[in-house]
């Protein structure tokens, strides 16, 4: 037996938005220039109306990641506003863009190898299990603002997420209290959920909602064949994807600039897709030869550390134990020449002066375990 078709822009809604539509609350819907917020955001507005939502209490919040974002994206985001009606609020990372934040990761990884604080070199880069972009630069910049410039209120967080896009969001509910920046029985009544209006919705769905009812495509859809629209280079994206970034004429000093990082950090964007491969015809003869220098240090990199001593290498909790002589020996020559390209100090020369330092960390770890 097949379930009925949805009606055209139905959105899911569960006992607990009810709950926030009929008592007022606010509702701050998230638009990342993409056409999943844009769409759900419509469809949202729309059932918000017919229950006779108050429209004066919500309000659209955008997440600026600064360099990394497709250029054309906060006017996409400005635009999309005006047509839903609602006054925008754009928040930023007080410390800086995502590019920042990559440069500043890269920046401490240098210093703890330097100071033998972690066993292997740390990239620039976010990972899957490590997504900045979400986490650092979105999600907690905007609750924070969230709970700060409402305080004492119910806010629903509207956000454009679908169970279709991958297998980790299958079990994605429509709603969910959100405690992170409102914890239970906070003294001042504050309360915060999220809402997912479009979970059950296909690609299909968003991009007729779009056609039907007018609304702005980012370019990365329409001029550059995306198939979805996040950073304008993500490290999760399909080679596709980033393809369709390289080609955009407004991404094109960002892209040189994570190339650049590539080859002055030895580590590819994608673990298993160097930036620079994407587009090379767009690199400069010097910008080319720096690349293909830190390809080659990047293997000669990987082949040093594979060879340490397995049996120290970083876990919850490093160091687990001592190392040998031999074992120290083997650390402190295989630290040497990734020091020196990056121009770092070798604090630690000998087998003897790894396992002082080893000792230090041991004595370090005994006093937090202790605390």
């Amino acid at each position: 037996m097949f379930a009925p078709r949805r009606a055209l822009d139905a959105v899911a809604v569960d006992d607990t938005v009810n709950a926030a539509i009929a008592q007022g609350a606010w509702f701050a819907f998230s638009l990342s220039g993409g056409k999943d917020s844009a769409a759900l955001s419509l469809a949202a507005m729309r059932h918000l109306d017919a229950a006779g939502h108050p429209r004066e209490r919500r309000i659209a919040i955008h997440a600026d990641l600064g360099r990394a974002e497709w250029q054309s994206t906060p006017g996409v985001v400005e635009r999309t506003a005006a047509a839903l009606g609602l006054p925008l609020t754009i928040v930023r990372r007080a410390a800086g863009d995502l590019v920042d934040r990559w440069e500043v990761r890269f920046r401490n990884g240098k210093a703890r190898y330097e100071d033998l604080s972690t066993y292997n070199l740390i990239g620039p880069w976010s990972q899957a299990n490590k997504r900045f972009c979400t986490s650092e630069l979105k999600a907690q910049v905007i609750g924070p603002h969230l709970s700060r410039t409402l305080r004492g209120e119910t806010i629903v967080q509207v956000v454009g997420i679908r169970r279709e896009e991958s297998t980790g969001r299958k079990a994605t509910p429509i709603s969910k209290a959100d405690n992170r920046y409102a914890e239970l029985g906070n003294r001042h009544g504050t309360r915060m959920m999220l809402w997912h209006p479009g979970v059950e919705w296909s690609a299909e769905e968003i991009f007729s909602c779009h056609a039907r009812h007018g609304l702005e495509l980012h370019e990365a859809y329409t001029a550059h064949g995306s198939s979805r629209l996040s950073c304008a280079f993500c490290v999760l994206a399909s080679i596709g994807d980033l393809r369709a970034a390289a080609s955009a004429v407004g991404n094109r000093a960002l892209y040189l600039h994570l190339v650049e990082m590539e080859a002055n950090s030895t580590f590819s964007f994608q673990p298993d897709r160097w930036l620079g491969d994407v587009a090379p015809d767009l690199l400069p003869p010097s910008l080319a030869s720096d690349l293909a220098r830190g390809k080659r240090d990047a293997e000669r990199r990987r082949s040093i550390e594979e060879g340490m001593p397995a049996g120290l290498r970083y876990v919850k909790g490093w160091p687990q134990r001592m190392p040998t002589m031999d074992e120290a020996k083997l650390i402190a020559g295989a630290r040497r020449s990734i020091l020196l390209r990056h121009n770092l100090d070798d604090r630690f020369p000998t087998g003897r002066h790894v396992i002082e330092r080893f000792g230090q960390l041991m004595a370090e770890k005994e006093r937090r375990l202790a605390a």
